[in-house]
């Protein structure tokens, strides 16, 4: 009746974790910003509206802002592409979706972080891909040697993500540059995934496409600005990419919503004070948990970017017990199988919201 490819596909384990929580649960496991889109922004989107700018774009997006696009990626992220080879999509989510559809055949490898972000091995999944999963090094990061001990003939893509969700550790030059090497000499395509570029605490963001073309960089406005509910992400790679993802935008999605294209670029053209103090606010929460493990004993890799922490959690009941006192959090198994022994914590909430967890945590973790 159904298709196995997916009949074979589970639910979300962050989403699973809503379920069964009370009304004024603290909501340790969404990964959204707490804070509200900059006011800037919603005005561009609301003089859109008034305007009438309400209708179907361009497939890739509204040329000015993939213009903007093709400046920040050239200032920011050190590479080149033009406004042509920048494509708007409807969230992240959407980018990574088409990169994977334009370059994976039936049986073709795809190699993901382990743990990493939970829609990478579906999306691979659902493109016929067969994914190989890499552990990451102590550090939590993901070695050149360990991707290059599971290259094989059928390896068409690697997928990287740094800051990381959901270890919030930060890849070093070196494995970035590394990794970049390994896909121009065995012809495979890094997905690089960095939509947490701009929250980053200890470290630089280098982006692979320093180094190759053989790049699809996936960003979006959702976590940099607050946007998560205007679902605007956009890709950037080589043409003949961005000409074969096009195909699977047009027919799917046809283009992204108009006026949140128009927020976007407000945000992207606008005043950058509104990141800085978002990321300065994450990491004194950053901070906070990380002193409330070290207090608890609770081992875990302190997270250089992004909001996420990783902690050693053994007890495979600790999200169940956690909900059922009021704490979502997401169990480590959600993100691979080298995620078993972990939970994964949001620390996108206030800062009376992480103490009063953190005795929470304490009490029912002993």
């Amino acid at each position: 009746m159904f298709s196995q490819s997916v009949k074979s596909l589970d639910i979300s384990g962050i989403r699973k974790m809503f379920e069964g929580a009370g009304p004024n649960a603290i909501n340790l496991g969404l990964g959204q910003p707490d804070f509200d889109t900059p006011e800037h922004i919603k005005s561009a989107a609301i003089d859109a509206i008034n305007k009438g700018f309400t209708g179907y774009t361009a497939n890739l997006g509204i040329p000015e802002l993939r213009e903007a696009l093709s400046k920040k990626f050239e200032m920011d992220n050190s590479f080149s592409v033009s406004r042509d080879e920048v494509i708007v999509t409807s969230g992240a989510s959407e980018a990574l979706h088409l990169a994977l559809q334009a370059l994976v055949d039936i049986g073709d490898e795809v190699l993901v972080p382990d743990p990493g972000f939970v829609s990478y091995s579906p999306l691979a999944k659902m493109a016929g891909g067969e994914v190989v999963g890499v552990p990451l090094s102590e550090k939590l990061t993901l070695t050149p040697d360990a991707v290059n001990e599971r290259i094989t003939p059928k390896t068409r893509a690697i997928i990287i993500n740094s800051p990381s969700n959901p270890t919030g550790t930060v890849q070093t030059r070196e494995e970035i540059k590394g990794l970049a090497e390994i896909a121009e000499d065995n012809d495979i395509t890094i997905i690089s995934d960095e939509v947490y570029e701009h929250f980053i605490y200890e470290g630089e963001h280098v982006s692979p496409a320093q180094f190759t073309d053989n790049v699809i960089t996936v960003n979006a406005a959702s976590k940099t600005y607050a946007m998560t509910g205007w679902r605007i992400g956009y890709a950037a790679a080589r043409k003949d990419y961005v000409e074969q993802m096009l195909k699977v935008h047009q027919y799917i999605q046809a283009c992204a919503c108009s006026i949140a294209q128009k927020a976007a670029l407000a945000a992207i053209e606008g005043p950058q004070d509104c990141v800085i103090e978002m990321c300065e606010s994450f990491r004194a929460r950053r901070d906070i948990l990380m002193e409330g493990f070290r207090s608890m004993g609770i081992k875990c890799v302190k997270p250089q970017g992004a909001f996420y922490a990783f902690p050693e959690v053994a007890d495979e009941e600790a999200p169940s017990k956690l909900i059922k006192n009021g704490i979502i959090v997401t169990p480590g198994s959600a993100f691979g199988e080298n995620g078993k022994g972990h939970i994964r914590i949001s620390y996108s909430t206030s800062e009376a919201n992480l103490r009063k967890a953190l005795g929470i945590m304490e009490k029912v973790l002993g």
